[in-house]
């Protein structure tokens, strides 16, 4: 599923299940309404018919009504109302079943939106785990399989919309405001989201990946994003990378293990383990890396990360230290 457009008409996990059915419901009775209206339609037409040579004193042909037709009206406000209060108690039900989740969830994401791209902190379900146990990315979510999380959604600036159609409903970020939703994946794959409220002028790039995992890969990600960035060689390449990192890009920017500590713009600990960049405006690639850092405004116009003037060789040590946080 890498790579597929946004689809709200299969699910792939508990919550998304009964809003699929429900969709497919009512998208079969649209569909059944529209055909007895066209029935309808040409019926009315076809029986419109007057006697050969009948005509008024005014010379306009009669038109033949054989019956009133006041008991159809009866039988379609009768059927109608069926179908009306069937639906509705089918959206309660669907409702009803994808507020809580089944079980206890295993963790929760606690998700801040920003213009425009996403920030989540993965906080263990035991109030007791060491602070050491949480971590922050962007914009990519891991998740086990067959697993119930937790999400919690925040902004930081406007009102946003969290939605992974394949695996959650829409559910609103607001400032201010705390809002709780919740995600299972039943099978592995990369599911995409997209922020779905109006947030200004990047608000059609600002996407967001599921990857749902089995249990042991999952928690070989998350173990590898619990560690710090690797400390390189004094005198290195990657080493005068690293300072350029701390003093150009720190101010915004969090890499665990070194002295950039911005909480501005996305934690980077473990930026090469993204399949995009950029909120999935591009792909996670060397050219599109080294054009991201050099003028981001050409990429995503209007974005808060302003541009680095750099020189080559350092924006070559800059890439090169980049690419070492996997």
């Amino acid at each position: 599923m890498d790579g597929a457009p946004l689809n709200y008409l299969t699910g792939a996990g508990l919550r998304a299940y009964p809003v699929v059915w429900l969709t497919w419901g009512l998208l079969v009775i649209s569909c059944l309404v529209v055909l007895i209206i066209a029935f309808l339609v040409w019926q009315g037409a076809r029986r419109r018919r007057s006697p050969a040579g009948a005509r008024d004193e005014s010379g306009y042909a009669l038109v033949q009504r054989p019956s009133t037709g006041l008991e159809w009206i009866y039988v379609g406000v009768g059927i109608s109302s069926i179908v009306l209060l069937g639906s509705a108690v089918w959206t309660m039900y669907a409702l009803a079943a994808v507020a809580t989740p089944p079980s206890r969830p295993a963790f929760t994401i606690e998700i801040t939106a920003h213009q425009w791209w996403w920030e989540a902190r993965y906080l263990p379900e035991d109030p007791g785990s060491q602070p050491s146990q949480i971590f922050t990315t962007a914009n990519e979510l891991h998740v086990p399989v067959g697993k119930p999380v937790r999400i919690r959604l925040k902004s930081a600036d406007v009102i946003h919309s969290f939605w992974v159609p394949a695996l959650t409903g829409k559910t609103d970020a607001i400032p201010g405001q705390l809002n709780e939703t919740w995600l299972e994946a039943d099978k592995t794959g990369t599911y995409l989201g997209q922020c779905t409220e109006y947030c200004g002028k990047q608000h059609a790039h600002m996407a967001l990946r599921v990857i749902a995992e089995a249990p042991k890969e999952f928690h070989s990600w998350r173990d590898n994003q619990l560690a710090a960035a690797p400390t390189p060689a004094s005198g290195s390449e990657i080493a005068k990378g690293q300072a350029i990192f701390e003093s150009r890009c720190g101010g915004c920017h969090r890499v665990r293990g070194t002295l950039a500590g911005g909480v501005l713009g996305p934690d980077l600990t473990h930026l090469m383990s993204r399949h995009t960049i950029a909120a999935g405006t591009v792909p996670n690639e060397p050219g599109y890396l080294s054009a991201w850092i050099a003028d981001p405004q050409s990429i995503k116009p209007g974005t808060q990360m302003p541009a680095l003037e750099l020189s080559g060789p350092e924006l070559q040590a800059l890439r090169t230290f980049l690419r070492t946080l996997s």
